[in-house]
């Protein structure tokens, strides 16, 4: 059974649960996600998703009174996504925890501190993850699409590097992008992008018709180009790094464009785990220091090849 942040929420009566899934909702990633949350262990220490990616889509074609049709067969490559385990926990002395509460809760407050740092690694590895760099890491996007028919590099980069440039540029990026929207397979439902590009998306905004604002319910600015929400991924944890990083020489940025759909991009969870789980410090428990825990247990699968794309050499800088 399929799931989202939201129907997680609903599925809860818990009101601090309530709340992490809440600050988690709070990625507009995670938010747009759907997650399968079929996967069970099949013995030693890996949480195995298997699933085939569809990489030569099917042919039709008519065919003569008494001949045959020519045949040809979809293919798909098998693709095996390992579910990685991730958060973070924190240390607090039970003093501070019973006595220090008029300026600050602190377990509140540590609670909603790693789940910012657990949902900006989740955001990280949905885009830059190579298990075969960090064997604790999913693989992302980038390492899908590397190579792939809808990755797409313009000869000469996009220059959306000043107001100037937008104005006069803006038209030509939009042609761009919608050469690289019509590989897709369907409407896509997430643009990712850096913030330097988010504010050239804004800029654009300006002048173009195809853009909405809205406020999700959660109070976050959404701003969508046709059915897809246009993400800040934000920065990597515990730093000032952005997941989508700017080339500091050449000022260029990439775009990533995926359809949200349990056969395109989506999540992948353990079976009936329904998103992040919290460990609260035991209180009742001998010891003076109090371990509290934030950890959410996913991955990402992208089923075909065209469910996602790229458009890199974007000047913003």
């Amino acid at each position: 059974m399929a799931f989202t942040l939201a129907d997680a929420k609903k599925l809860s009566q818990d009101k601090l649960t309530n709340y992490v899934i809440d600050e988690f909702r709070k990625s507009p990633l995670l938010d747009s996600l759907v997650f399968d949350d079929c996967v069970k262990p099949q013995g030693g220490s890996t949480l195995a998703y298997v699933y085939n990616r569809v990489t030569t889509l099917p042919t039709a074609a008519g065919r003569a009174i008494n001949s045959e049709y020519t045949a040809q067969e979809a293919k798909t490559t098998p693709v095996t996504v390992n579910l990685k385990v991730f958060g973070g926990s924190f240390n607090l002395d039970r003093v501070i925890i019973n006595h220090e509460k008029q300026v600050v809760d602190h377990i509140k407050f540590q609670l909603e501190q790693k789940t910012k740092a657990t949902r900006a690694l989740f955001a990280d590895w949905f885009i830059n993850g190579d298990s075969a760099a960090d064997a604790t890491a999913f693989d992302g996007l980038d390492k899908a699409l590397t190579g792939s028919s809808t990755e797409i590099t313009p000869t000469t980069a996009i220059d959306l590097s000043s107001a100037t440039a937008v104005e006069e540029n803006w038209k030509a990026f939009l042609y761009e992008l919608r050469q690289v929207l019509k590989l897709l397979d369907g409407a896509p439902g997430i643009i990712g992008v850096n913030r330097d590009m988010f504010a050239v998306f804004q800029t654009i905004a300006d002048f173009s018709t195809q853009f909405t604002a809205t406020k999700s319910e959660l109070g976050a600015e959404i701003v969508k180009y046709g059915t897809a929400t246009i993400m800040d991924m934000g920065d990597k944890p515990g730093t000032s790094s952005p997941i989508i990083g700017t080339d500091g020489t050449e000022g260029t940025t990439d775009i990533y464009i995926a359809r949200v759909g349990l056969d395109g991009l989506h999540g992948v969870s353990p079976d009936g785990e329904k998103g992040p789980k919290t460990y609260l410090p035991n209180m009742t428990a001998p010891g003076a220091v109090k371990t509290g825990e934030v950890e959410m247990v996913a991955a990402m699968a992208l089923k075909a090849t065209r469910a996602a794309a790229v458009l890199r050499n974007i000047k913003v800088q």
